[in-house]
């Protein structure tokens, strides 16, 4: 059982940054991948960027692409989201799911973290 974590997410305007913070907890020592996706009302889920526990590989979404990075911590099994050059566009909740093993889907999500990009 995994159970993940988000925070950092708040109000800023464009261009600004903001760095989230996805904490797993539980039962990691099989844990394979921390994904995060945003969900705009309106919209559906939309896949950010993945992080691979390991091969420690990140993958981001070519909408975010240069502006997103994200990186682990193996340690505290924590991923970060750090975004840069916010635009009104990424406007959404962000939700972080953990694949707490190979094989398996995004089987652990959190709550989620708003974040708002005003122009």
């Amino acid at each position: 059982q995994v159970q993940v974590v988000e925070s950092g997410g708040g109000l800023v305007q464009a261009g600004g940054s903001l760095r989230l913070s996805c904490v797993a907890s539980g039962r990691t020592f099989t844990l394979y991948a921390m994904a995060w996706f945003r969900q705009a009302p309106g919209k559906e889920r939309e896949f950010v960027g993945v992080f691979r526990w390991s091969t420690g590989s990140a993958d981001i979404a070519d909408s975010v692409k240069g502006r997103f990075a994200i990186s682990g911590d193996n340690t505290k099994s924590k991923v970060i989201l750090q975004m840069n050059d916010l635009k009104p566009e990424d406007t959404a909740v962000y939700y972080c799911a953990a694949n707490s093993a190979m094989g398996r889907g995004y089987d652990a999500w959190g709550q989620g973290t708003q974040v708002t990009v005003s122009s």
